[in-house]
């Protein structure tokens, strides 16, 4: 019996989420993070904002979840080039051709009837060894430990995010931090809808504005002041 480990090189390519390239610029609460720290309050109140904190863990690892989703799909690009993902073709009775990727798969392709028995050992066996082919060059180009730091960065993101929702900022940059994360997180799914986003967006940089400003008024003051 394989484990859950062994069946993820036997799973179709794939993409769940995108790696998004340049639509986001991951430095907003950096941003806010300077700015806030012009004044005396305004750095104490950064500094110990664990929201902003929770943000910095959470970028370090989706950097990471990234680079690690880069590598994988170059391997799994190359292995599909090269061993092709396991699969067999079934050639039945009305000479029709099927050709299926899993053993489920096949089983719902011929059932159990007893004159298919031949025909389903033999494709059984075919599929297995070209498993097995797939798995050796999957261990051998590193794709499997790719694969699993990539699962393990973003099951830890997963988390990471899930503590965004019981963490409460204490400054702008955190507050940021938090919208962040979940525009990023949420435009990365194929699948989504262009609302919230759009308006997330437009309040992230709403943020970022103010804060700028608020921090050009204070340099403003101790330039006057000093004069």
């Amino acid at each position: 019996m394989m484990t859950d480990s062994d069946n993820i090189t036997s799973l179709p390519f794939v993409t769940r989420r995108r790696v998004l390239a340049g639509t986001v610029v991951a430095t907003t609460a950096w941003t806010l993070e300077g700015n806030a720290s012009t004044g005396d309050a305004g750095r104490t109140n950064v500094l110990s904002d664990p929201a902003l904190a929770l943000w910095r863990e959470w970028e370090r690892v989706h950097k990471q979840a990234e680079r690690l989703c880069r590598r994988q799909q170059r391997l799994e690009t190359r292995l599909v080039e090269s061993v092709g993902f396991p699969c067999v073709t079934i050639r039945l009775a009305e000479r029709e051709q099927v050709t299926v990727h899993s053993i489920e798969m096949l089983n719902e392709v011929l059932g159990k009837a007893p004159d298919l028995a031949a025909l389903r050992d033999k494709a059984e066996a075919d599929f297995a060894a070209h498993q097995a082919r797939w798995d050796a060059a999957a261990e051998k180009t590193g794709y499997i430990a790719t694969l699993r730091a990539e699962r393990h960065a973003a099951e830890r993101t997963k988390h990471l995010l899930e503590a965004f929702s019981t963490t409460s900022a204490t400054s702008l940059a955190g507050v940021a931090g938090k919208l962040d994360v979940v525009l990023r997180e949420g435009e990365a799914w194929e699948e989504c809808s262009e609302f919230p986003w759009p308006q997330i967006r437009s309040a992230l940089s709403d943020l970022v504005r103010i804060t700028e400003s608020h921090g050009a008024d204070r340099v403003r003051r101790r330039s006057v002041r000093h004069d």
